[in-house]
């Protein structure tokens, strides 16, 4: 009886908005369109098709027969998201998850949030909702970025607004994918970190990249030691002088500077205590970024 009363509380049927439960209800310029849309029904299970833009294609089957069986003893408490096809047709948007594992309890219908969006929308909040996942890898992360900046048409900045994340961040992000695959296969099976990731970055020769990353690896290093290798690295007949320890007052101000902007700086001191401050920047994009800061 309890499980009635609740399936009841969570959706009504698509009878109970419409009075042709057939109408062509794709637009919120169509009629009827302020009944159904945004409205919390229960529909068939038969009559909703998986979204062909998802981006995640793995489901753990120990999983899904786990929420199976909670789905069994307490229904579907949260509601999946669809949006209208023809007729009485529906694509999910969002809650692949529960719709298969929904079918997997033996359930006819679904509670299902309703809403209008073309090809384009939806795979940007399919995209979207795959990156507000806690369980991806950076590498996954960056290529749904990637997808969206590509087939969405944004910008960075765009991006950033519309997945609530520092522009920087973003950045970090996308930068990942300029390593060699071997690398990036091994942050995304977690044998080195996005910090060892950004570190290699800046190693552009591919050889190199790959020897540090195998160093990485069989060494055990820390993200601290990789960026000291990478400076080995990239400047293997660097004197002692030129290496020279800052004084305290220079490494401290270049971390207030680096917090402030969100970005590496370098600072170069001599025995004077002259020197100077440098803030890289890949692109025209970074370069606005920073002057934006001191604006």
């Amino acid at each position: 009886m309890a499980k009635a009363v609740k399936k009841q509380a969570l959706g009504r049927g698509l009878s109970a908005l419409l009075n042709n439960p057939n109408d062509d209800i794709r637009s919120v310029k169509d009629h009827n369109a302020d009944r159904l849309v945004g409205t919390i029904v229960e529909i068939a299970l038969a009559n909703i098709e998986v979204n062909p833009f998802q981006p995640r294609t793995y489901f753990s089957e120990d999983g899904l027969n786990e929420l199976a069986g909670s789905i069994q003893e307490l229904g579907v408490i949260q509601p999946i998201t669809v949006r209208k096809l023809e007729g009485n047709k529906f694509q999910l948007v969002s809650g692949e998850r529960r719709f298969r594992a929904s079918a997997i309890a033996g359930l006819s219908t679904i509670p299902a949030y309703i809403r209008l969006a073309n090809d384009q929308e939806m795979l940007e909040m399919a995209l979207v909702e795959n990156i507000q996942r806690k369980d991806l890898d950076p590498i996954e992360v960056a290529l749904s970025y990637q997808r969206l900046i590509e087939e969405i048409k944004l910008t960075q900045e765009e991006l950033s607004k519309r997945v609530g994340k520092n522009r920087s961040t973003v950045t970090n992000f996308l930068r990942l994918l300029k390593l060699d695959p071997i690398i990036q296969t091994g942050i995304r099976d977690g044998f080195v970190s996005m910090g060892h990731g950004k570190a290699l970055i800046s190693i552009e020769n591919p050889i190199e990249q790959l020897d540090i990353y195998e160093k990485i690896i069989r060494q055990k290093l820390s993200v601290r030691q990789t960026e000291e290798l990478v400076k080995k690295t990239k400047h293997p007949n660097k004197s002692a002088k030129t290496t020279k320890e800052l004084p305290e007052f220079a490494v401290e101000g270049a971390a207030v500077i680096a917090d402030k902007i969100n970005r590496k700086v370098q600072v170069q001191v001599a025995n004077n205590s002259k020197g100077k401050i440098t803030i890289p920047f890949g692109t025209e994009e970074e370069f606005n970024a920073i002057i934006k800061f001191f604006e």
